[in-house]
């Protein structure tokens, strides 16, 4: 008894139920057929019965439970597993019908053996499609509606469909679909799944305030991204929950297709970056890389992308060992294959480093290795000075003495007029590398860009956690503005941009349009099924030390830049206002610990006199 409970829990229980119901329904059938055939007055002795229906069961049942049909989750039976009941029910019987005709056991008619085999099969489906049925109901039944969001469908496609049925599947329904909006007009007033499709896109906002919509779901797979971005900026004007099919580009084939968040970057009104990746894989393709600062946000993708490529080799350098180590497990379960040595170590340690240009020899050094935090950096202006002007000058010197092809600086828009020390040091790193430039062989550049989405110490990692808290979220001025761009992206880009790199070029990526931070808040504290001002107050703080109200525009002047191949980079003209005689200044920071803040600034500004700053 125990063992048969047991048995019930695990679910064998449910196939022992279907065999006999598929049983009686055989039993049935089989025996009707023969009385329909005695009325017909064909000849039949009863004495044969009980050995057509033993091998019949025997065959039939057992090819049943062995061609998997009575492990059909019934919940979720397609129409592709009652397709799957006939394959085997049709063939199996015609291999019966003409083996007991054969045998002279059961003479019949063709036509009437045929109508039995439909009618049994189409008991079969109707048995397993009626428990189905009542079982939704139950479902359903048991189910708290006043809990379920109403949700709208946008796109009355095969996508919808999908979207409906698994919502319906659901053990606990979360959705209540109360409408769906297509932009096919031959589509309106007609029902998808049950669902009305009530109107188009057009208008989409007074659907969802005159149907009290509270989550809407895009299920639509090959739309296109802009007109993606156009309906999320629209949908974050209401106090909505957003969900989406993922984009046909985002379907790798190796996981099931299911609802996503949608994410703050869906947001940007961005085209996809067109890139020349054949270029790009004959300039790493068999390549020794080193990717200093690889476990950070921009270095991390530098690896991914970089790995890609299939390089000889790649060289993992930073000082902080957790992200690192994170980055080197993920790239090894990708590329189990690839040469990759870590070496933890601070880019200002130039014994240390030298050890790795030694052993490795790179051919190309990606230069990702900085402190990038504008408050931070304010508060501890030695170790900005140290990582990003003195790290970006042993990096770019051993570089040079090892003769690598290309290095590659990862700079900053806060190097445009800075007004603190971060911008101020990274502006001084460029100035190290184009000065580099004149004493080695090396090709020399840097890229600069500004903000990039979910980075480490970016504002949407600071929103959703403050926004999981219960607020407030901390807005710095109400007028802040600032230019994003998403971490692939900016390292695609970064990539592209090496390849066009000829001798101390420095690079400017088109950023898009400026994004308005205090918008940005509202519309991630909607994307979290919140009210902004509401159940999430808005807080604001003023201006941290050294931040800009506005970032500076990075291609604000077409007479400035060059073109490039690229529509989303261009390269600064050398007509800037100031430059780097020499290295001397390396002398004076010989005793960089005994320098105050104070010291730190002044030293700066003899450099860089763009360095905007009220001290």
């Amino acid at each position: 008894m125990g063992n048969f409970l047991e048995r019930f829990k695990s679910g064998d229980f449910n196939q022992l139920i279907w065999l006999i119901v598929d049983a009686v329904i055989i039993t049935f059938f089989y025996v009707m057929f023969i009385l329909f055939s005695i009325f017909l007055f064909l000849p039949y002795r009863w004495d044969t019965l009980p050995l057509v229906l033993a091998i019949t069961f025997v065959v039939q049942l057992s090819l049943h439970y062995f061609s998997g049909l009575y492990r059909i989750i019934l919940r979720y039976a397609s129409i592709e597993d009652m397709l799957k009941i006939a394959y085997v029910v049709i063939p199996v019987n015609i291999i019966l019908g003409t083996l007991f005709r054969l045998n002279g056991i059961l003479p019949f008619r063709l036509l009437f053996f045929g109508l039995m085999v439909i009618m049994q099969l189409f008991t079969m489906f109707v048995s397993r499609a009626s428990l189905r049925i009542y079982l939704l109901y139950l479902l359903y039944a048991k189910s708290d509606t006043s809990t379920m969001k109403r949700t709208l469908i946008i796109g009355a496609g095969s996508g919808a469909e999908v979207v409906i049925k698994e919502i319906k599947r659901s053990v606990i329904p979360k959705n209540k679909i109360v409408a769906i909006i297509d932009d096919d007009k031959y589509k309106i007033h007609r029902t998808l799944s049950g669902v009305k499709v009530v109107d188009t896109t057009h208008n989409m906002l007074e659907i969802i305030d005159k149907l009290a919509i509270e989550e809407v779901i895009i299920a639509i797979a090959n739309i296109p991204l802009k007109t993606l971005n156009h309906w999320l900026n629209l949908l974050t004007e209401r106090d909505v929950i957003i969900k989406r099919l993922p984009l046909i580009s985002e379907i790798d084939g190796k996981h099931p297709v299911k609802l996503m968040e949608v994410k703050v970057e869906d947001l940007l009104n961005r085209e996809p970056v067109s890139l020349d990746n054949q270029a790009i894989e004959s300039y790493l393709s068999d390549q020794i890389i080193l990717v200093t600062g690889a476990g950070g946000s921009i270095g991390s993708e530098l690896c991914r992308q970089i790995a890609s490529f299939k390089p000889r080799k790649m060289v993992l350098f930073d000082i902080y060992e957790n992200n690192t180590y994170d980055i080197q497990m993920e790239l090894s379960r990708m590329y189990p294959k690839m040469d990759m040595p870590v070496y933890i170590g601070s880019v200002y340690n130039e014994k240390r480093l030298r050890s790795v240009f030694e052993e490795h020899r790179p051919s190309h050094v990606f230069h990702a290795a900085a402190y990038k935090h504008v408050p931070l950096m304010e508060h501890s202006p030695l170790e900005a000075l140290r990582t990003n002007v003195i790290g970006t000058y042993q990096t770019s010197k051993l570089a040079g003495e090892y003769k690598v092809n290309q290095f590659v600086l990862v700079s900053s828009d806060k190097a445009v007029r800075p007004s603190n020390v971060m911008g101020a040091t990274k502006r001084f790193a460029e100035l190290i590398v184009q000065r580099m430039q004149s004493d080695y062989d090396t090709t020399y550049s840097a890229v600069r860009f500004g903000n990039v989405l979910n980075s480490n110490g970016s504002v949407i990692p600071l929103f959703q956690k403050q926004i999981q808290a219960g607020g407030p979220v901390t807005v710095t001025h109400p007028e802040i503005t600032r230019f994003f761009m998403t971490i692939p992206e900016a390292v695609s880009l970064i990539l592209q941009a090496s390849v066009f790199a000829t001798k101390g070029d420095i690079f400017i990526l088109d950023m898009g349009q400026p994004v308005k931070i205090r918008d940005l808040a509202e519309k991630i504290i909607r994307l979290s099924g919140l009210k902004p001002h509401e159940d999430i107050e808005i807080k604001y703080i003023g201006l941290r030390p050294g931040e800009k109200l506005y970032e500076e525009l990075l291609i604000d002047d077409k007479e400035d830049i060059i073109k490039t191949a690229n529509e989303l980079i261009f390269i600064e003209k050398n007509h800037t206002v100031e430059r780097l005689k020499d290295f001397s200044f390396i002398e004076a920071l010989d005793n960089l610990d005994e320098m105050s803040h104070q010291n730190v600034y002044d030293f700066i500004s003899q450099y860089i006199n763009s360095y905007q700053t009220k001290r």
